[in-house]
Parts: C-alpha cells; structure tokens; sequence
C-alpha cells in the first residue's frame, strides 16, 4: 500500500487529469521526464513516489508541497504562491548529517542562476562545524566579494549563514541586520531594511558609506540567508591597528589646525579691509 505522501500525489495527478491540464498518465509521466512504466507501478500502488518525481512536479504543475507534506491547503499554488516557494538542495554526509554547503567566489554567478539544480549544489564544496548550533538547521557559506561591506567583512572573508523560510521572509528580516541574498543573477552581502509587509521589497544598505542604499523587489529573490557568523584570513596586529588610528588622528588634528589658522587669517585681513577709509 502507498504512503501517505504517494497518495496525495496521485490526488493530485487525477485532479489534473479532471481538470484536463493532462491529457494522459503518460504525457503526465514524459513531461517529468519519468518512465510511464514507473509512474503506472505508483498510480496501481505497487511503489511509492521518489522525492525528484514530487520535486519536478511542484515545479512543473504547481503542485503544493504543503498539501503533500502535511495534506493541509489547497492540491495547487496560486502564482503569489509559486513565486514566493523555493526547493532548497541540501548535501549529508554517510550518517545522514547535513554539511554546510560553501559557495565560493568563483561558483556565485553559477550558483544565483543555478540555485535550485541540485547537481550544481551538489558538487560545490561542504564543511561542517564543531558549534552544536551548526548541527540544526540548513547552513550556507558565502565568500564576501568587493568593498560593499568594509570594515565589518573584507572581500576574501567568509559569512556562515542559516536558511531563512519565503514564509518568514516578512516578519522575520531584522532592520539592519547582515543577509546574503541570492537574486535571478547575482549574491550580494548587505544590511536590509524590511519593507515587505508594505511594498514587498527590501532596501539593502552598505556599511561602505560610498556606496547609496537601493531598494530590490521581493520577486528579484530567489533565497535569503541570515549571517550568524564571518570566518577571515586576516588578523591585523592590534599595535598595528593603534598606530594606524593615532595616525589619523594626528592627520584630521593637523588639517582642523589648518583650517582653523586660514579662517583666522581671513577674519584678520576683512578686519583690516573695514577700518580703511572710503
């Protein structure tokens, strides 16, 4: 006898069926690139549905992974629904352990365009850490890239983030807090400023001051993470560090000396400019 998820989706299929949105169990079958064969053994109860079959259906019919999961909601997603619904591939070691996916400089632009192609996911590199609290949860590294970000992460600096759920995407982003956001083309490390509940977007903010604030639509966003964490190559001495500041100091001292001196010379010469005679 099927479990329950398999009939579930075999609901689901007769539905489509109904619905005429299929002509056939085979071109139902052919449009998941899946054996008619296989599919008719799980339509006759002879084996259970495999996770890609119940993958590539939810991407291709809509099919509403919540009502397979748990039988709540509707059989399909609306398209707000779809839009807002991400399938996440996670890589476990032989124990069943999931590992912490890295996603490296060179793998962003892939990984932005590639993100749910679990073999792309899958051949870049995993870790994992000896924090319990990397021991729950799905984790991603990220390789912080350009100046955007300076000086609370350096390019070359790696930020350990966990999955935040599309469902919490409005009420759990922290104003101010760092996020990796994984758009349509690109994987940027910012602040963000949520402005979803109003616009369903997000400002993303720099602490390189250079850099101006701008504002992304929420259907630019393909995943979000939250940075709990930054591991950096480099450990500048502290010594170093306090000469570089009393160095500045002494430059900013200097120049204010400077100013101060010209605005008093100037003050002195409009003075002597008023007691002349007409």
């Amino acid at each position: 006898m099927n479990n329950v998820v398999t009939q579930r989706f075999i609901k689901c299929h007769d539905k489509l069926r109904e619905d005429n949105r299929i002509r056939s169990s085979r071109q139902f079958a052919m449009a998941l690139d899946y054996l008619p064969q296989s599919l008719s053994e799980i339509l006759k109860g002879r084996r259970d549905v495999t996770i890609d079959l119940l993958r590539k259906a939810v991407e291709k019919y809509k099919i509403n992974p919540v009502y397979l999961i748990t039988g709540e909601g509707p059989l399909f997603m609306t398209e707000e629904d779809r839009q807002d619904f991400r399938i996440l591939t996670i890589v476990t070691n032989p124990e069943e352990t999931e590992r912490i996916v890295h996603v490296p400089n060179t793998a962003q632009a892939g990984y932005a365009e590639a993100s749910g192609n679990p073999v792309f996911v899958e051949n870049l590199p995993t870790f994992s850490l000896p924090d319990y609290r990397y021991k729950v949860g799905t984790y991603r590294s990220f390789d912080v890239t350009g100046d955007g970000m300076e000086p609370t992460l350096m390019e070359g600096d790696k930020v350990v983030c966990s999955f935040l759920e599309p469902s919490l995407w409005g009420t759990s982003i922290k104003d101010n807090y760092v996020y990796v956001l994984v758009t349509r083309g690109d994987v940027l490390v910012r602040r963000v400023v949520n402005l979803i509940p109003d616009r369903r977007q997000l400002r993303l903010l720099s602490d390189n001051l250079f850099y101006d604030p701008f504002v992304i639509s929420l259907g630019e966003v393909r995943e979000i993470w939250y940075v709990r964490s930054k591991i950096s190559p480099f450990l500048a001495a502290p010594k170093s560090q306090a000469i570089s500041l009393h160095n500045g100091l002494t430059d900013l001292q200097r120049v204010v000396q400077e100013q101060h001196d010209l605005i008093r010379n100037l003050q002195a010469a409009i003075e002597k400019l008023a007691e002349k005679p007409n």
